[in-house]
This record gives structure tokens, sequence and C-alpha cells, in this order.
């Protein structure tokens, strides 16, 4: 083989294999921002005809009802508990330290972000909140097909203390 010949064959091996390293470290990055979304049922019994679970510690979103009566405030700190639940009649607890959105309330439909702690608890570090009667995110409608939206009840003091 000539000298012109075999650098241009080095110089063409050389950038099939940078631009195959470069592929494969632009893969591994993508793959730790992958958030898979669940449902509380899918989360408890697995998603799809395989029943996949994810890991603990995995990172995921979650997304259904919040029970009425389940959420939980510290008094001395932002930490707050609370349940969730969707047609399929499984409770996911979501522990989240920080403001939850003004919209958040007690059977509203929510999505939060975080990560898997154990079988039936997630540790969130984002809460989204649907903005009005008629939105809901597209996956948290599919989950909740069939579920009657639960109505906030407010006492004549809470309606009092918000019109002055």
């Amino acid at each position: 083989m000539n000298p012109r010949r075999k650098k241009r064959m080095t110089l063409l091996v050389a950038v099939v294999a940078g631009l195959s390293v470069m592929t494969a470290l632009v893969l591994y990055a993508l793959q730790q921002n992958i958030d898979l979304f669940y449902t509380p049922t899918e989360l408890v019994q697995g998603k799809g005809k395989d029943n996949i679970k994810p890991e603990v510690g995995q990172r995921l979103r979650i997304g259904g009802l919040v029970v009425p009566g389940s959420v939980s405030r510290d008094q001395q700190s932002l930490k707050v508990s609370f349940d969730l639940i969707d047609a399929g009649g499984e409770k996911v607890t979501v522990l989240f330290d920080g403001i939850l959105p003004d919209l958040f309330r007690e059977g509203q439909g929510i999505v939060a972000q975080g990560n898997l702690e154990n079988a039936r608890t997630v540790n969130a570090f984002e809460v989204l909140a649907k903005h009005d009667e008629e939105y809901m995110p597209a996956e948290v409608a599919e989950a909740l097909k069939g579920m009657e939206h639960f109505k906030p009840e407010y006492t004549e003091e809470q309606l009092q203390g918000s019109r002055s």
C-alpha cells in the first residue's frame, strides 16, 4: 500500500472511531436524563405486559389524584407528604421538601418528579399541578379515566377569608 493510501486509511479509521466514541458518550449522558412516567398502579404492580417495576433510586415521574385528607405538613420545615391514587386503586406516598404550587390541593391531579425511595414511596424534587379545570396532562388523564374528580369542600370560615 502506498503511503498516501495508508495515510487516508488511518485518517478514516480515526474519524470513524472518534464518531463512535462521541455517539456512545452522548447516549450515556442522555440515559441519565430519561424520566419514565408511572401511575400509582403501574408503580406498585408493574408496567406493561411484563409488569416491569422501577428500581429503588430510579428517577421517574408519577401522576395521579391527591387523596383527600392525606396531606401532612411538617410545622418546622417545608416538608410535605401526601398520597396519590389512580383508577387502579393503588396508593403511593410522595415526599416533597419545598414550596408546593399555588394550585395544589387535595383531590387535584398532579405530576411529581423524583426518585423512587421504596416500592410505594417517591421522594419528589418537583411537583406540578394542573392549571385549570379543563387541562390535565394526557398521561394523567389516561390513568384517571373513569375516576371521579374530588371536589374540595371549604368551611364558611375559609370562604370568608378568601373574600377579604
